[in-house]
């Protein structure tokens, strides 16, 4: 496995030089862990919720019609939408503001319920604020497992947008692990995955970036 230096200067040689490649990594600003921590549970919501509707879709048709979703889903009001009865279910499923996909409509008000369990461990946005990035695979694991359509690369697109330290197993990062030897094929299972981390956890310590920017390197390398 190569060091992160030497995959940081096939990057750099691939986008132009060191300014160029730094100009690509350092666009996604991570916010600090206060700063997480004091973004509002609906937000959270309607972050993620946006990209369990982009899975299998264009994301511009997401984006473009976003506004209808924040008024059919009340803002993403956490109370209101686990409290979603049937009356307002099948409501939605005929909104036109929205994407009629019944299992992400549901997952809406799945995901807002696992939210109000959260609020005893000190709520969804300071679980993800404190959780460390030597061990992003677990705070992956636990949104996959007590939330709802959050595997694959929801959690980890979603998680990146609201500016959590993350990687993400784009292809062109897969292909780089693959090319390092870390795994042989796109890490699903909990060996790949804490290989994955194992990783990971090394090239932050050789260069003392976080997780996004160590990932975006992988990703421009390819």
């Amino acid at each position: 496995m190569r060091s992160f230096h030497d995959i940081y200067e096939i990057s750099a040689k691939r986008k132009g030089g060191t300014e160029a490649l730094e100009a690509i990594i350092s666009s996604h600003r991570m916010k600090p862990a206060a700063e997480l921590a004091a973004i509002p549970e609906d937000r959270w919501l309607s972050e993620l919720s946006k990209f369990v509707f982009r899975t299998g879709l264009n994301w511009s048709v997401i984006e473009a019609k976003w506004a209808g979703f924040e008024e059919a889903f009340h803002g993403f009001d956490v109370g209101k939408c686990a409290m979603m009865d049937d009356e307002m279910f099948d409501s939605l499923l005929t909104d036109t503001r929205i994407v009629r996909h019944g299992a992400k409509i549901a997952s809406v008000r799945d995901n807002a319920a696992f939210f109000l369990e959260l609020r005893a461990e000190g709520g969804i946005a300071r679980v993800i604020a404190e959780w460390p990035s030597t061990d992003f695979i677990g705070l992956l694991a636990m949104l996959k497992t007590r939330g709802s359509r959050f595997g694959g690369t929801t959690a980890q697109y979603g998680l990146r947008f609201m500016g959590k330290d993350s990687f993400i197993l784009s292809a062109d990062v897969v292909a780089r692990l693959i090319a390092e030897g870390v795994i042989d094929k796109a890490p699903t299972s909990k060996t790949a995955l804490h290989k994955t981390q194992e990783a990971f956890n090394l090239w932050m310590q050789q260069s003392g970036r976080g997780l996004t920017e160590v990932s975006r390197v992988l990703a421009t390398s390819v």
